[in-house]
């Protein structure tokens, strides 16, 4: 079939995101909020039991176990205002983290489903570490693995490709949600990266699930798309477009189809549909 995402759409309205999607989006989003709170909490707790083991302030200074948690709650008095402190500076970072979760969680799912399809397609695969920059065999445990991923490396019928996530592609400058690579992780250098033609697909993946934010996720994946159109025109090259949305409202669905209808996206799925994600994720892995 030339046109993929008619594997899994009909029309516009199959992309919108229903109340269902929404409501799971935001239980998602609420349990994702606690698993991150946990060790701060942990952490509260511990403080308050060391601190009460003093019974003057200044006896504080004298336990080097907790001198890293007394740092940023300097100056206030004892115990429930000291642990009260170290919440509300720990809430802080949390609050910093907790502005890109969405983000976070759909490239977590849609690695997830990715990874289950090599699964089952019986394809050696490595993946990239976020953290150490190192490649490395995928485990046959991988379960939480997506937590710390990067990017993934597969073999299928002599060929190889890479997919890495949140890359700035050199001839433009801009990051970039997904990119797919025509090559194997071991040979994907700063000189391929600027290679238009190394490029086998471009995705942005929005993973806001909050329908008042939908329109201005949509801009700023259909900027990023217009700018990889362009980029890639430039050099004479035409690699694969695609985009998977969580909010997908009415309006922003009708123009996504017609960017489909029109061969400007190859393909496009809603985060909240598993079959969608099924779909696009097996088109992605056979390019």
């Amino acid at each position: 079939m030339n046109k993929p995402y008619l594997f899994h759409l009909k029309s516009a309205a199959a992309l919108e995101t229903t109340n269902e999607g929404v409501h799971a989006g935001f239980a998602a989003l609420a349990l994702e909020r606690n698993r991150r709170a946990t060790p701060y909490v942990e952490q509260a707790r511990a403080l308050k039991y060391a601190a009460l083991q003093a019974r003057y302030p200044t006896e504080l200074l004298e336990m080097p176990d907790i001198q890293a948690a007394l740092v940023p709650v300097s100056g206030v008095n004892f115990v429930e205002e000291l642990v009260f402190r170290f919440l509300l500076t720990r809430g802080d970072t949390l609050g910093g983290s907790m502005r890109n979760i969405g983000g976070f969680m759909a490239q977590k799912k849609l690695t997830r489903s990715i990874i289950a399809h090599l699964r089952l397609a019986g394809k050696t695969c490595k993946w990239l570490h976020s953290e150490t920059d190192v490649w490395a065999d995928l485990p046959e445990d991988d379960a939480d693995i997506e937590l710390h991923l990067r990017g993934l490396c597969w073999e299928s019928r002599g060929k190889s490709r890479t997919l890495v996530y949140n890359l700035t592609v050199p001839f433009f400058r801009n990051n970039v949600d997904l990119s797919l690579f025509d090559c194997s992780a071991d040979v994907l250098t700063k000189d391929v990266r600027g290679n238009p033609a190394a490029y086998i697909a471009l995705g942005e993946l929005k993973g806001g699930i909050d329908p008042a934010g939908a329109d201005e996720h949509w801009k700023t994946a259909r900027t990023a798309l217009d700018r990889i159109h362009k980029a890639f025109a430039k050099h004479r090259v035409k690699p694969h477009t695609f985009f998977i949305g969580a909010a997908i409202e009415a309006k922003m669905a009708s123009e996504i189809w017609t960017l489909l209808e029109r061969g400007i996206l190859e393909n496009a799925a809603n985060l909240t549909d598993e079959d969608q994600i099924a779909s696009i994720t097996r088109w992605l892995c056979s390019l």
